[in-house]
């Protein structure tokens, strides 16, 4: 296995009887990496991450996670991996503090903790409430206990599954924040998520749909594969007509239809923002029209996804 990866697959897959969760999935994860894993519920993400950390052991493939498969695993191991599950598996009858406190324990935590505890507590903002039974949290502050927990050992490798799920929109950036720092000094992260948006944090996002790893891209390698290019906005001060958009369609920058917005705006998708905009520019001038915008478009992750799939259901 290379060492500049912590996680390696090759055609892993997992089935329960004769349904197949998970299908000949291919990955290889560098270290320090944020890696989004997208897709709606049920798609496979969770139970890719139960082979991951060893709860689940693949059907078939080979798999190796920090150097080891994760079904051999020794305590040690397991103490380099943080996992957030999306139950809530904490005891309902401990307070938050005694809740974190248990697992610093677990985890071999040094006595002299209570400093990394309070500071775990302010980040999920929880520090006013260690004295509440996690029976009487609600459903997002005991989403909350269970990140703060998860990190309590200061793990090398950290799956979230679904860390912002139930979290408002405020807090939920403030965790991207705190994921990003804990990149910085030098954690790996896994995320799990179906808010198609937060791809846009990670350095490198996985597009899951019923079972299969559709794709593995940065975020604007992402958009580029599912527009078939770099999106281009242009809107004129005179109409564009439609012996325009056909002269554009013929020029072999550009790919595809052009996209009407209105009579005076269209998008056009091209091989490279960066070389076309000047020659659509040139091209504007010499069909007289005025050019009150022109620029390059960034879809939103969830059109991005969108056309993902609607790609994959055409080509089954």
């Amino acid at each position: 296995m290379l060492s500049g990866n912590v996680i390696e697959a090759q055609n892993l897959t997992r089935t329960f009887g004769e349904n197949i969760a998970v299908q000949s999935l291919n990955l290889q994860l560098p270290r320090g990496t944020i890696f989004g894993f997208v897709g709606p519920s049920g798609c496979g993400k969770t139970t890719t991450v139960r082979m991951l950390t060893g709860f689940y052991k693949p059907t078939s493939g080979t798999l190796s996670v920090l150097g080891k498969a994760p079904t051999e695993f020794s305590k040690s191991d397991r103490e380099k991996i943080g996992y957030l599950t999306q139950q809530f598996v904490l005891y309902p009858d401990l307070t938050v503090w005694e809740n974190l406190n248990f697992a610093a324990s677990f985890y071999g935590v040094g006595i002299f903790r209570r400093k990394r505890l309070n500071k775990l507590l302010d980040f999920v903002e929880l520090a006013g409430d260690k004295g509440k039974l996690a029976r009487d949290l609600s459903g997002g502050m005991k989403r909350r206990l269970s990140l703060a927990a998860a990190l309590v050992h200061n793990p090398e490798l950290i799956f979230l599954d679904e860390p912002t799920a139930g979290i408002d929109p405020l807090l939920r950036r403030k965790f991207w924040d705190y994921f990003k720092e804990l990149q910085a000094e030098g954690h790996t992260l896994f995320i799990t998520t179906q808010y198609v948006g937060e791809a846009a944090y990670c350095d490198l996002v996985g597009v899951m749909y019923e079972g299969r790893l559709l794709t593995i891209k940065t975020p604007d390698e992402l958009r580029k594969k599912a527009y078939g290019g770099d999106v281009i906005g242009i809107r004129t001060n005179e109409e564009i007509r439609f012996e325009h958009r056909r002269q554009l369609e013929s020029m072999s920058f550009v790919r595809g239809k052009v996209k009407i917005v209105s009579d005076q705006e269209i998008e056009v998708i091209v091989d490279d923002a960066g070389t076309a905009i000047s020659l659509l520019l040139e091209w504007s001038q010499a069909q007289k029209l005025t050019v009150a915008m022109m620029e390059q478009k960034s879809p939103s992750f969830d059109d991005v996804f969108i056309k993902l799939i609607e790609t994959e259901i055409t080509n089954d």
